[in-house]
């Protein structure tokens, strides 16, 4: 039993007549009666009786219409789903991203698409770099934002705005009371930071020795969320990056650090495959919260494609 004998069987169960299924189908009554004498014929039983001018179902029938109608109607369904899909209504957006954009950039972002949206479907991981560069390559991540850099041939990435790393203080601490930190002020501090083998780490690295000190990292986090709980517990005072709503946070204030080290976060894309609409939509409303974020962001600006 294919499809459309499917939908003429169960034409003919709702309506009685082999004249009414046709005209509910819109096709003609022999092209009905056709079709139902071959799926008699491959089935080896009737599937009606012929009274007082009606079709009668057999019981053969009556066991098969509930399945049938059931099959159906999923069929249906996925029909709708195809249209809607075709008219833009509904899709599926895979996101992949490190926790700073996640907090500073795509909530404004993910607003402003899902009002123009609100069929599609959203998906958002939490990523490193690695991670999402090879995500991107094989195809299960359709777009993603770091603040780490990408070297992967195939990846695009596009440089947004930058961060400048700040330092996050235990509430408590006398350095809160200070309006910006150098790296002087940390001595005889538990830095809680980025390690040396991070991109921004040797940039770090050279702001300590500029100033005739060694970074000395106590506790080396991966992300700056990371240091979050470990700075509001007064395990040490953090140096990350001021992408996050430090302020939102309670036990912690975030200090410029000087001299100013940038991290830059990019939008990854494959570099492969074409862009969809919905990845299109969704950079555009990316860009836009950043030019709405203040001084948490500097101008933007373009990066070259990383292609063989």
């Amino acid at each position: 039993m294919n499809a459309r004998q499917l939908e003429v069987f169960r034409a003919i169960m709702r309506s009685g007549t082999l004249t009414a299924a046709a005209q509910f189908l819109n096709v003609s009554q022999p092209a009905v009666s056709k079709i139902l004498r071959h799926l008699e014929s491959q089935l080896g039983y009737r599937l009606f009786e012929r009274a007082g001018g009606r079709l009668h179902p057999t019981a053969e029938a009556q066991l098969l219409f509930a399945d049938a109608d059931r099959v159906f109607r999923e069929i249906e369904t996925v029909r709708d789903l195809a249209i809607r899909i075709r008219e833009r209504r509904v899709g599926l957006l895979r996101i992949g991203a490190s926790a700073p954009p996640s907090f500073a950039v795509l909530p404004a972002a993910l607003t402003a698409f899902q009002a123009r949206h609100p069929g599609v479907k959203v998906l958002l991981r939490t990523l490193s770099a690695e991670e999402l560069s090879e995500k991107i390559l094989v195809g299960e991540v359709d777009l993603g934002l770091t603040l780490s850099a990408i070297r992967v041939p195939m990846v695009q990435a596009e440089l947004l705005t930058t961060a400048a790393v700040v330092a996050l203080i235990p509430a408590a601490s006398p350095l809160a009371r200070r309006a910006a930190i150098e790296p002087a002020d940390l001595e005889g501090e538990r830095l809680i930071s980025y390690g040396s083998h991070a991109d921004v780490g040797p940039l770090l690295d050279a702001a300590f020795e500029r100033a005739g000190l060694s970074r000395q990292v106590h506790v080396e986090v991966a992300t700056a969320i990371a240091a979050l709980p470990l700075v509001q517990a007064g395990l040490g005072v953090g140096l990350v990056d001021g992408m996050l709503p430090w302020a939102e946070f309670p036990g912690v204030v975030a200090r410029p650090f000087l001299p100013r080290v940038l991290m830059s976060l990019s939008l990854v894309t494959s570099g492969t495959r074409p862009a969809s609409r919905f990845v299109r939509d969704i950079a555009e409303d990316i860009r836009a919260a950043i030019g709405g974020a203040g001084d948490a962001t500097a101008p933007s600006g373009r990066s070259r494609s990383r292609r063989p």
